[in-house]
């Protein structure tokens, strides 16, 4: 999957924490996209089968979906706290962990996970 896709889930879910449901203008204002924009994205991702649209337009993330926004979302809350750890200003490093959180591996990601939370 494409980083722009991942951005979708993982938008998707964090709307879906604030509000119920979630639609396509909700998540083009949060990302700032046009409509036209997110309604190509939604399709494909649909198509796809990373989510769903209800007739009435709500979405919802499949499991397969879930899966992969509940990763993303955790990279992301990591690594911001990694690096504010490091002293960087929380905007800035929410901003780099967005940068960071499509591409680092899954090893670079465990070793930083263990960094923030210890093994006991």
């Amino acid at each position: 999957m494409q980083e722009s896709g991942e951005m979708y889930l993982e938008t998707i879910l964090i709307l879906a924490h604030r509000k119920d449901p979630v639609r396509s203008i909700d998540v083009a204002e949060e990302m700032k996209f046009s409509k036209p924009s997110v309604s190509r994205a939604v399709a494909r991702l649909k198509r796809d089968g990373y989510l769903s649209v209800s007739d009435a337009g709500h979405i919802t993330l499949t499991e397969k979906g879930q899966a992969i926004a509940e990763k993303i979302y955790e990279r992301h809350v990591v690594l911001t706290q990694v690096l504010t750890n490091l002293g960087i200003d929380e905007e800035t490093a929410a901003a780099d962990a967005c940068k960071i959180e499509h591409d680092i591996s899954d090893k670079s990601f465990e070793a930083m996970k263990r960094f923030v939370k210890p093994e006991k």
